[in-house]
Parts: structure tokens; sequence; C-alpha cells
């Protein structure tokens, strides 16, 4: 087990970039009389509390030597935070491959919508589940049809998780499916037959992209929200009743937000020749009218291991702090995680824009991110029979006996660390002792009575000398 270290947010280059520039970003709009939404302030103000003793913490005592150690509060938000979304992270991904996701071969659907989509779903999340709906049906039609079943003893399951950021820091949101890769046959015995579907071909992904786009044009039609002439089509004023929202507008098309550069292109540094077009022949995706459907990544069925790095990978935070940097000039340099094929591999920001990025990123509050569909929902009745239940044959001892509200509580802190970096909080790394929690302090006056008493800076010291605690 590696040693617990306070990962210190206050020392980060993300951390300082906002401290110095969201006031002045938020003085910035009022000047053009206009103001962030409250849940967007509210996630900025509570990422500068977020891992800062000063805000409150837990104290954490060995039972054996009573070494201390204080663990600061975080703020749980889920738009740029790289400390909690990366707990959100380890935090979903351990469900699906623990408790959802049965032991059968699983394929990635990547679906990408066109620019004015984009803003659409942005401003009126609400269209989101309405749309999700026709592309896991197109999906698992295909699926059935493959499997050469029919839709009455056959069903498929998925799960959806919208991911609403692109590698520039850019607002794209789109979705990425992890579908069983295959079909379970229901017929008359208890359990299920699952059937595995083979031979996808690039023509079969054309033929799901074109069905998934020409349906979606024909709910927005339905819904208002677009109107068709003899030549084109174009977005009612319904559409686009939110289209005030700049930071959005602008972050969706790769343009500058404010200052003098305002509406141009955000700069792009190439520092790579650009790639030459390889033949994709082999490669299951296909582009028709801005809709982009990628399906060639896959996880066999013992492969548990690439499965979970999997769901970590489409879970994981909006902003990589390693790959950000600062100019000579003060710019925001940002790598890209992968170059792309004109070679481009950093993005450079003014620091207010880069601002208005993650303000964009930040998704209105109660939007659920994650979705179930057919044998993974909660409604669906033969869920209990496909998803995977890893201790369903296992008796629980008394002392293990847990209650409904307890089985379904989200898994803890200290869970989340040892799971992902291999750290155990609950072990003192001074005796190898058990360690708990002794008290939760968020009292301003005995916080600072605490930290004075440590006498270090509560902004780089995290572990009490052994057998010292705070003043009665």
């Amino acid at each position: 087990m590696f040693k617990y270290e306070r990962h210190q947010p206050e020392n980060t280059l993300l951390y300082k970039i906002i401290e110095k520039y969201h006031p002045l970003f938020v003085s910035h709009l009022a000047e053009l009389g206009r103001v962030l939404p409250s849940h967007v302030q509210q996630e900025f103000e509570d990422y500068l509390k977020c891992g800062l003793l000063e805000h409150g913490f837990l104290r954490v005592r060995c039972s054996n030597c009573c070494h201390e150690r204080l663990v600061a509060f975080s703020c749980k938000r889920r738009g740029f935070c790289p400390s909690c979304c990366a707990k959100r992270m380890v935090e979903s991904s351990a469900l699906l491959v623990d408790k959802i996701l049965p032991h059968q071969p699983f394929r990635q659907w990547v679906l990408s919508f066109p620019f004015p989509l984009r803003f659409l779903f942005a401003s009126q999340p609400q269209i989101l589940s309405k749309v999700l709906g026709i592309v896991y049906r197109a999906i698992s039609v295909y699926l059935i049809k493959k499997a050469g079943l029919t839709k009455k003893t056959a069903k498929t399951g998925a799960v959806t998780l919208i991911q609403r950021f692109g590698s520039a820091l850019n607002l794209n949101i789109h979705f990425h499916m992890i579908f069983l890769d295959g079909v379970y046959a229901f017929n008359k015995k208890s359990e299920p037959d699952f059937v595995r579907v083979t031979k996808h071909k690039v023509e079969d992904i054309m033929q799901i992209v074109n069905k998934i786009s020409v349906r979606i044009a024909s709910y927005l039609l339905r819904a208002g929200l677009i109107e068709r002439d003899a030549e084109n089509t174009y977005f009612t004023q319904d559409g686009l009743n939110h289209s005030e929202n700049e930071d959005q507008s602008h972050s969706i098309n790769y343009r500058i937000a404010v200052g003098p550069q305002k509406g141009k292109k955000v700069f792009a540094l190439q520092t790579l020749p650009p790639m030459v077009n390889e033949k994709d022949n082999q490669e299951l995706i296909s582009n028709i009218g801005g809709f982009s459907l990628h399906a060639g990544v896959k996880v066999d069925a013992h492969r548990r291991d690439k499965l979970e790095h999997l769901c970590r990978y489409i879970a994981r935070p909006p902003v990589s702090t390693e790959r950000l940097s600062l100019t000579p000039q003060g710019n925001i340099r940002y790598e890209l995680k992968t170059p792309y094929r004109n070679g481009t591999t950093h993005c450079i920001f003014h620091p207010l824009d880069f601002i208005s990025k993650l303000a964009a990123l930040v998704p209105t509050p109660r939007l659920n991110l994650t979705r179930y569909h057919g044998l993974f929902a909660s409604h669906s009745e033969n869920r209990s029979l496909c998803i995977n239940q890893k201790n369903k044959d296992k008796k629980l001892s008394l002392d293990d006996a847990r209650t409904e509200c307890e089985k379904n509580v989200a898994m803890k802190w200290a869970a989340r660390l040892k799971r992902a970096f291999n750290i155990d909080i609950d072990i003192c790394e001074t005796c190898g002792g058990p360690a708990k929690v002794i008290a939760c302090i968020d009292d301003p006056v005995v916080i600072k009575k605490i930290l004075d008493h440590i006498n270090h800076d509560s902004h780089s010291q995290l572990l009490l000398p052994i057998g010292c605690g705070p003043p009665a």
C-alpha cells in the first residue's frame, strides 16, 4: 500500500488560475450586463474550497498508537474539479463492473452530433432522454436482428455515459454507450441464453447512423424545435431560446468567448506533421451529416480489467492538470490527449477565455449523466437474471448483514482510494493498526484552534504528530 498524502489542490496550476481569474471573469460579465448561472457560480466557489483544511475536515486516528491525520472535505461537484471527478470516475466504474455488467462481451458505441444539436442539447437538456431512447432502440434492434431473433424473444442491455467535453476543453455532448455485444434469448427456461453478435460491418454502422439521424430529425420536427422548407432545415426560435448563453455557443464552435479576439477560432498549436490518411476499411465508423458513430472497441467476457479501464476512460474528468501549463506570455496552454490528424497537439487560451470554457462544461443541476437501458434498467423485469451479482450465492454473516439502504450507499471515500491508488486509509501508516474517523470538524472557530495547535501551514501539512490532539 502507498502512503496517503493530501493532494493539496491549492498548489496546482488549475487552482491558481481559477483563484486569480474567476473574479475578473465575473467582473467582465458584469460590465456586459451578464451573470454566470447560479449553479456555475456555485461550482467555482465550491472548487476553491475543495481539499482545504480551513474549510473543514475529518479527524482520523489509529486505535493503537493514536497517530492522527486530517482529511479535508471535498466539493463533490461534477463540473471540472479533478479530484472529485476522479473519485466519481472510480465509483462509477466499480459499480458497473462489480454489480451491473455481467460476465459477457461488450462493445462501446460512441455517437457524436452536429454542432447545432450539441448546442440544443446543452441549452435544453430535457431533450436528451428522448434522443437517447431513439439511439438505443436503433442499436438494440440491429443486434437482435443480427442474432436472428425477434424483439419478443430476445433483449439486450446498455449503459450510457453522457460525456460533455472534448479533448480541447470544448463543449461536446456525445454518448458513450457500453452495449452487450449480443442479446439474451428468453424461452421457457429460467435462465436466458446469451447469443453473441459478431462480424459487424461498416455497412451496418452506416445504416444505423442513417436511421438515427432521420429519426432524431423527425422527433425534433414533431417537437417544433426545427422547421423544414423546400431547400433546407433550420431551428425555430423555441429551439434556440437559450442563444444568449455565449459561453456554451463559443465553446461548442471552438471560438474565443471574451476579449478583443472574441468570435475567432481558438489558437491551435501544430507541433506534428499532418497524418497521412490511412485506409479505415477495418474501422467500424460512419459519418453522415455531422452524425458520427463508432463501434470499434470491444471487450471480451474474461477481460474484466479492460472493461473497468474502459469505464474509467469514459467517466474520466474533463480537465487534466498534468496537461495544463503556462506560456511565457501568461496564456494557458492545454495539451490534447491525442493529436489531431492535422498535427495539432496544443490549444492556447487567454486566461479569461479559459474560465469561460470551464463554465460551459458545468452540467445543469439534477441532470443524470448515466443512463441504464433494456435489461440493465431498474424497471426491467429480467434485470436480476442478467446483471452481475457477484456475491448472490454468498451467505452473509451477522456482522456483514446490511439493510437495503446501506447496500445502496455509494462507495466510501476510503474504498475509492484503495481501489484507484492502492492506498488504505483504514490502516495506520505508522504501526499498521486500524484507523477510523473520530470526528467531523466544520466549526470555523474549532478549525482555527486545531490548525493553530498543529503549528504548521494548513495548506501544506496534513499529519498531526503522534500522540497529539486538539485542545479541549
